[in-house]
């Protein structure tokens, strides 16, 4: 080791912030020399919902005394092994390039295993496009075929087509889809990486972020990095965050920073000289947990989340803040829940390729016939006739073989090259019409739908299984207080003919706050329902919100849930006001009267209490319990002599019916000797070393009795517009939709009766429940299965005749010789078995609610449906949490808000609102679907009836490899002839218009089916072809075997011949695509009309003399086109072989749609009327009172509040006395949430 080394000079950093371009200021310094380091797996530490075994073990003391503090590393090498975990030095960046951490990442190259904070979401770049983009296209197994062509046709033996007339469409093809590939890169790349900072040395983008460095956060930022929060502007280093682009959730986080820290670390001098060593776990996935030491001036200090501020995040009312990089780029938390970049491909794709591999067998089988019919022609005549001599001394054999080459050329166009560029532009322009829909476009926000991708659109008309967030996508996460129950009374009940309540009275209203009740009011302002007055102020102080000036000096309330903001939000409006706090009071304006309250307590919500209480001593010295939670937790506490339960039992039904979330309020006297007896234990309870959280809660439990009731509020999480006729919609169209979410189980559950999900119909079942009974689902196999814990419940859900499930797999488990628990896999073959049973399970049910699932657990619920049923899958979502579930999905769907654009930036399709989804499947991916099995069906069919013409021809030219055609028809017939048709079917073809397509949901069951392009359709194509192609041969052929022109001269030349059958075959192909068409407008019909007419004009233009006098050997077909078509006997030839290929598809059309008809054809013959009829109403289901099954709908913060913050004055703003503001507007209620 070295010795130290002086920091060099650090330039004054600049406090001047531009929110919106996202800059931070680096501190960095030249680090002291070190040997060792810690070098950790990156793959160590799996995703799991229990404690992982990575966590970090109390560090032992350091060395003695007088050991440097520059060699503090190399003795954290020596004490701990290599695997112990992650290292980071503040201020160092040489020490993470260290030879110690460095990693091999290709044949014996090395770079360090500390991540950039570059982060990549395209796929490529300047280097690596032209290969990946050429190896992507040539994994098409057409792509391929055509250059092996290519190669064939340069080969002068064999070829019969010129080498160009497949290099330019190949190069055509490849060159348009990789234009398009790029594009589409393109659109993804600048939504990262493209904000600067301002460092203490230069102006930088995120991308130079190094682990190790210090650096400053403004407010408004976004954070670039996992970051260790060091010191802050506010008191005791206190730094709120915004995680909306992490979690979807616009409530705001607070995060602390350590005492030793904040008090060391606001100079910019300070933080140039910091030199800490932090030693932490493994970069991971869990965005719930960090555990680290830092090692700093011969002292350790413990690490936890709430000391991090993540990548994805946004800094909130806090002026300035210090952080030290800890994971950058690839290692944050928020990239390592996001998954890998998949590629994703369509079923039809995928059927498309194994279908050209059908055709390719095909083609080969054909031409080794064709060659060998060749060998035996040439050793029996050809050999023979002196006139075909040809000078060549070959084989028969060999002749043969060249010959199976020439017939690969000549029919090669079984496989056209063009159907690939025809795919592309459809699905391009499918796209745009998805980009343009008006009917996707949100006007509030001016957000319209947005398809990023080009590639997946038929996979729209597919969907089997969407998979849900809730928060954000369901649901708007705005709560609204709508009604309550107050001494038996129920308020908020919607008065006809009246408007919304008028607040003007209360100076401190909020004009946002809308209530329907007047008697509510009435009975405050009289002031004699003592109860209504002790309910309200119950809502203004049994809470943990804290309030704060902001620059406009308005106070702002930071609840730790958007429920208690709501609920404090209408104690407000109804004249309660919480205007401030301290650490041990707090202070309300009472129907404009301040008082202030000493707050003795705080017993703070946890999951497990699913309550919070408070302890105040009043003006007048009473002392006073008011504890508000679940009521299934409030209940067994009530007093024996409390009033009002059985009629707020009766209210919570109804507002459980109504899907509203309640919470029941109640208080309790407490005498001064009671108090005491009870703040003793309280207060060992708290210094308690062990477990000191069971203490508090048993100590919790001993006041928390002999309740007396007061009454139950009811708050509205707003749904989404649309989202209950949405999700109906879509299950009539047989789509199941699972709702994936973090959220507990009673919050899950009420969103799913409020969006129509759910309903009383059906008997509902828990996963715990189930796994007891039928051993269903195992423990930690995939990162889904449910357990006791509440963080892994699965909530499930099937009609009542479905609920006793026969799993005789389960029978066939082997033996084990050592005993287990049931419940426990026995080995890997188990672990896959019992997923598959819940798969199977999960399966048959009507919806399915998984709840208190992580981003990785989201993402392996879609992967075991992908896996076990092979089913077409789709996930929304709307923040970064959803990012894995979207990728992993085979169509990605993010919505674009207030919530962030982590989703929409990983999604495949992204719009503003749940809603937009039903049009998108129902209608742009129907008629997707529709479009292109229409369009493949047809291409296959044309291409069969034009290439299989070569076929017959050989047996009447010896096996030659002559084409039938002229060549210039061959290479204009897909490109010019019939291409327009076609196309304009695949873009514009609908078979019901857009209102129909919503209005009959099962039109969409072909598609899941995949009824409308498989192998079946595949071969009806293919004999559809070879019977026209025989009727365009053999028809024209039989005519000209004895035929003579009105000049006497017998029309009966090869030439002649290839006329009549090409003109056939042009006025076949559109007629029959003009057969297929279902929406007919004046593009198709001027489509058809002019590819006809373009044949005309180019074959006429081609066979004239003078363009044979420039080119006679390329155009040989001199004045044929003239001296065929103008004998009457060749025309009604031309009309015999159409009418006659037509026929027969007519018949068949006319007898399915009249006695075979499908739902499609149903709607169509009664179009008309379906336009005309309205829609019924849903009329609302009937309350049923009594029942059994009423659920709990308590609304609360998801884990702790703000109650330690608050009892230990830490969030106590240190600032001068200033006057409450008086305007009614001066007091805005902003959401906030517990900790991530």
């Amino acid at each position: 080791m070295g010795g130290k080394t002086c920091p060099s000079p650090v330039p004054h950093l600049s406090l001047d912030q531009c929110a919106a371009s996202r800059r931070v200021v680096i501190m960095s310094r030249p680090r002291a020399d070190s040997q060792g380091s810690l070098g950790p797996d990156d793959e160590v530490v799996p995703y799991s919902d229990d404690e992982t075994d990575d966590e970090l073990e109390s560090l032992e003391d350091e060395g003695p005394p007088g050991v440097p503090n520059c060699v503090l590393a190399h003795w954290l090498f020596l004490f701990f092994p290599p695997e112990s975990g992650w290292s980071v030095k503040a201020n160092d960046r040489r020490f993470c390039k260290l030879p110690e951490f460095q990693k091999k990442y290709f044949l014996c190259l090395k770079k360090s295993k500390y991540s950039g904070n570059a982060i990549k979401t395209y796929k490529y770049n300047a280097l690596t496009f032209l290969p990946l983009n050429l190896f992507e296209q040539f994994k098409r197994a057409a792509n391929l075929y055509f250059l092996a062509l290519l190669i064939l046709q340069i080969i002068p033996q064999i070829t019969t087509l010129p080498w160009y007339t497949t290099l330019v469409p190949l190069v055509l093809v490849l060159g348009i889809t990789a234009i398009k590939d790029l594009v589409d890169d393109l659109v993804r790349e600048p939504l990262l990486n493209c904000h600067f900072f301002q460092t203490s040395f230069l102006e930088s983008k995120w991308m130079n972020i190094e682990v190790g460095d210090v650096v400053r956060l403004n407010k408004n930022d976004h954070i670039p990095a996992d970051i260790l929060l060091l010191s802050s502007s506010n008191p005791n280093s206190l730094c709120y965050v915004e995680t909306a682009e992490l979690d979807g959730e616009t409530n705001l986080k607070f995060k602390m920073g350590l005492k030793e820290t904040d008090e060391r670390l606001q100079e910019e001098s300070q933080l140039a000289q910091f030199d800490a060593m932090i030693v932490c776990e493994e970069p991971n996935n869990r965005l719930d947990k960090f555990t680290g030491t830092m090692h700093w001036r011969r002292d350790r200090f413990p690490l936890n989340l709430d000391n991090m501020i993540l990548r994805g995040c946004r800094v909130r009312n806090t002026d300035v803040c210090h952080g030290l990089v800890i994971f950058a780029g690839a290692d944050t938390k928020i990239m390592r829940n996001g998954g890998k970049t998949r590629f994703k491909r369509t079923k039809i794709d995928e059927l498309m390729n194994y279908m050209v591999y059908t055709i390719f067998v095909m083609l080969v089988l054909l031409c080794a016939g064709l060659a060998i019919g060749n060998s035996f022609w040439y050793a029996e005549i050809g050999s023979k006739a002196w006139y075909l001599y040809d000078g060549l001394n070959q084989s028969a054999s060999y002749r043969g073989f060249l010959s199976f080459w020439g017939y690969i050329i000549v029919l090669n166009t079984m496989v056209p090259i063009s159907l690939y560029v025809s795919v592309e532009v459809i699905r391009l322009g499918q796209s745009k019409f998805i980009n343009w829909d008006l009917q996707m476009y949100y006007r509030e926000k001016d957000t319209p739908a947005k398809a990023r991708t080009t590639t997946l659109n038929e996979q729209l008309g597919q969907i089997e299984y969407i998979f849900s967030d809730k928060t954000g996508t369901l649901t708007q996460n705005i709560m609204a207080f709508k009604k309550c129950t107050i001494a038996g009374q129920t308020f908020g009940e919607k008065q006809h003919n009246t408007n919304t309540v008028d607040f003007s009275w209360n100076k401190y209203a909020d004009r946002k706050f809308e209530y329907q009740d007047h008697s509510l009011v009435a009975c405050i302002r009289s002031g004699k329902n003592k109860e209504a007055l002790e309910f309200f102020k119950l809502l203004s102080l049994c809470h943990t919100v804290m309030v704060e000036q902001n620059e406009n000096d308005e106070l702002v309330y930071q609840a730790a849930s958007p429920d208690e903001g709501a609920l404090v939000t209408a104690a407000r409006n109804f004249g309660f006001v919480f205007l401030s706090r301290t650490q041990d009071t707090i202070t309300v304006s009472e129907l404009d009267q301040k008082n202030t309250y000493e707050m003795l307590a705080l017993l703070d919500f946890n999951s497990d209490r699913k309550r919070m209480s408070i302890i105040l001593r009043f003006p007048d010295g009473r002392i006073r319990l008011y504890c508000k939670g679940a009521d299934t937790v409030i209940y067994e506490r009530l007093s024996p002599n409390s009033r009002y339960k059985e009629v707020t039992q009766t209210a919570l039904d109804i507002f459980a019916n109504e899907t509203l979330r309640t919470l029941c309020l109640c208080y309790k006297d407490i005498s001064k000797e009671e108090y005491d007896s009870w703040a003793a234990k309280h207060k060992a309870a708290s210094v308690s070393t062990g477990n000191r959280e069971a203490a508090l809660d048993q100590v919790y439990e001993q006041i928390e009795n002999n309740l007396m009731m007061i009454g139950a509020t009811a708050i509205e999480d707003k749904l989404q517009d649309g989202v209950p006729e949405t999700i109906a919609k879509l299950a009539k169209a047989d789509i199941k939709i699972w709702v994936l979410t973090g959220d507990k189980k009673e919050t899950a559950e009420n969103i799913g009766f409020s969006c129509h999900l759910l309903d009383d119909d059906m008997q509902i079942h828990y996963g715990e429940d189930v796994k007891y009974v039928t051993f269903l689902f195992p423990l930690k196999t995939t990162g889904i299965c449910p357990s006791v814990s509440p963080q892994n419940e699965i909530l499930y859900e099937k009609k009542k005749k479905r609920r006793r499930l026969r799993l005789k797999r389960l029978g066939r488990r082997p033996a084990s010789s050592v005993p287990q628990d049931a419940t426990q896999p026995i080995d890997d073959w188990e672990k896959e078995m019992r997923q598959v049973d819940f798969v199977n399970m999960a399966c048959e049910c009507e919806a399915v609610i998984c709840c208190r699932v992580t981003p990785k657990q989201k993402a392996n619920v879609v992967s075991l449906v992908k896996k076990y049923k092979d089913a077409v899958t789709l996930s929304i979502g709307d923040g970064a949490n959803d990012v894995n579930m979207i990728k992993t999905a085979d169509i990605g769907v993010g919505i674009s808000g207030q919530e962030g654009m982590q989703a929409v930036m990983s999604s495949d399709y992204a719009f503003a609102q749940f809603r937009y989804l039903e049009r998108l499947l129902l209608v742009h991916g129907r008629w997707s679907y529709i479009r292109m099995c229409k369009f493949l069906r047809y291409f296959f069919f044309k291409n069969f009836a034009f290439t299989l013409v070569h076929f017959w021809y050989s047996f009447f030219s010896g096996f030659s490899a002559q084409i039938a055609y002229e060549d210039w028809f061959i290479t204009l017939y897909n490109v010019m002839y019939t291409s327009l048709p076609v196309l304009l079917v695949g873009l514009l073809d609908q078979d019901v218009n857009d209102k129909l397509s919503q209005k009959f949901p099962k039109l969409y069951l072909p598609g899941q089916q995949g009824a409308l392009f498989n192998y079946k359709n595949f071969f009806i194509s293919l004999f559809h072809g070879i019977f026209t192609s025989l009727v365009i041969f053999f028809i024209p052929y039989g005519a000209f075997l004895q035929t003579m022109g009105q000049d006497g001269e017998a029309p009966s030349d090869y030439q002649s011949l290839a006329v009549v059958m090409a003109s056939s075959l042009i006025l076949t192909v559109n007629l029959q695509i003009s057969l297929e068409t279902s929406y007919w407008t004046f593009v198709n019909c001027f489509a058809v009309l002019c590819s006809i007419a373009i044949f005309f004009g180019i074959m006429f233009d081609i066979h004239s003399a003078g363009i044979h006098v420039i080119f006679p050997s390329t155009f040989t077909f001199t004045g044929v086109a003239s001296n065929t078509l103008r004998q009457p006997y060749l025309w009604l030839t031309i009309i015999l072989t159409v009418g006659i290929s037509l026929l027969p598809v007519i018949c068949i059309e006319f007898l399915s749609k009249t006695i075979w008809p499908s739902v499609g054809d149903k709607v169509q013959r009664h179009r008309k009327k379906y336009e005309m009829e309205e829609e019924e109403k849903k009329k609302p289901a009937p309350f049923q009172r009594g029942r059994a099954s009423r659920r709990s709908a308590y609304a609360f913060s998801h884990s702790r509040g703000y109650a330690d913050l608050i009892a230990s004055g830490r969030s106590i703003r240190r600032r001068p006395n200033v006057a409450h503001p008086n305007p009614r507007d001066t007091l805005r209620e902003v959401p906030q949430a517990d900790n991530i």
